[in-house]
């Protein structure tokens, strides 16, 4: 019993799936920091002319300016102009970052749409479990991994700061070009490998996630099985389902039997009804089969509708066992069958003569 309680087991699909409904999904932050900072420089590179020349802009109409006395109206005239400036190179830069930023967790763990989070649950303010989990291991493997990542980070970036600064004497001697050129490509360069470092991040803080996600939705054998009860459904009420579709599928059967040409029976107990149609079927079909009762409301219903009555036990057994409702009989009973619907024919046609 204590083995069935131990959670060995992998999460189900419906396991996981509940556990998107309220909104617990694997989602690596460190994974969509790196999206979105990539995105983010790739967007400034792009937008960087756009900027540049609104700079520019800014910087002429603020030179026009020179040796004009401030007033309240063109002080506010020059706030208005600064923020509209600058609304202009933030905004598109913003809106992508911000949309990439939604993307990645989007890569992650797919599209995830739920209110239940913000649902008020009284259990999330419980102040002894709230301490519960600020000294838990998980706050303590999260602030290892923080702190790494802080000494990773600050480490390298120091390092190659170290490595710019032994140039500056030479650096000092090029002209202003020169000077910015030198740089760009070092802030290039840095750029590059804080973006490889933050990418190696990413993808070790995603493999983590992942592996603490799907262990924490572990499973006992006893969920398991509970789970695929509940699933099943209970016994009584799939008891009442089976009753009302066999209701449904008599109330059916019995609807079709005035087609039938023939009713095959064992006295008392089977009870086959089939029609033959040459137009439309290739061999003679059972269209209603029962045994006791229902095999004496054939019968009954085959009276009323002035359906001839064979009574043949062994090809009655027969086609109860291995003729399917609403399909043709087997092909090793066509010969049975046939001389049985031959003498009805004969029957009927000498009626009619």
């Amino acid at each position: 019993m204590a083995d069935d309680m131990e959670k060995t087991e992998e999460p189900t699909s419906k396991k996981i799936e509940d556990a998107r409904k309220e909104g617990n999904v694997p989602k690596s932050q460190d994974t969509s920091s790196f999206v979105t900072l990539l995105v983010a420089v790739i967007a400034v590179y792009a937008f960087t002319f756009f900027i540049t020349s609104r700079l520019h802009y800014l910087y002429e109409y603020y030179i026009s300016f020179v040796g004009t006395p401030l007033t309240k109206n063109l002080i506010f005239e020059i706030g208005f102009v600064s923020l509209r400036e600058l609304v202009f190179m933030i905004v598109p830069v913003a809106s992508i970052v911000a949309v990439s930023g939604i993307l990645a967790g989007v890569m992650q763990f797919g599209f995830v749409f739920t209110t239940k989070p913000l649902t008020p649950d009284l259990k999330k303010i419980d102040p002894i479990k709230g301490f519960g989990k600020l000294f838990g291991l998980k706050k303590l493997i999260e602030g290892i991994k923080i702190t790494a990542k802080v000494i990773i980070v600050f480490s390298i970036a120091f390092y190659f700061l170290i490595t710019y600064i032994k140039e500056l004497p030479t650096v000092i001697n090029y002209n202003l070009m020169e000077q910015m050129q030198w740089l760009a490509e070092k802030i290039i360069i840095l750029v590059l490998i804080m973006l490889l470092i933050f990418f190696i991040l990413g993808m070790i803080d995603l493999m983590i996630v992942r592996y603490q996600y799907f262990k924490d939705l572990k499973m006992s054998k006893q969920e398991i099985k509970d789970e695929y009860k509940q699933m099943e459904g209970d016994p009584h009420i799939k008891a009442k389902i089976r009753q009302v579709q066999m209701q449904i599928a008599q109330k059916r059967m019995m609807s079709e039997l005035p087609s039938a040409d023939v009713i095959i029976t064992n006295p008392t107990h089977y009870a086959v009804a089939l029609r033959y149609d040459k137009e439309r079927e290739s061999a003679p079909v059972v269209v209603a089969k029962g045994v006791d009762n229902i095999a004496l409301k054939i019968k009954e219903i085959g009276r009323d509708n002035l359906i001839q009555i064979i009574e043949n036990p062994p090809l009655a057994r027969q086609l109860y066992g291995s003729a399917e409702l609403g399909e043709i009989i087997p092909e090793n009973l066509y010969k049975a069958v046939a001389e049985v619907l031959a003498f009805v024919f004969r029957s009927k046609n000498k009626a009619l003569n």
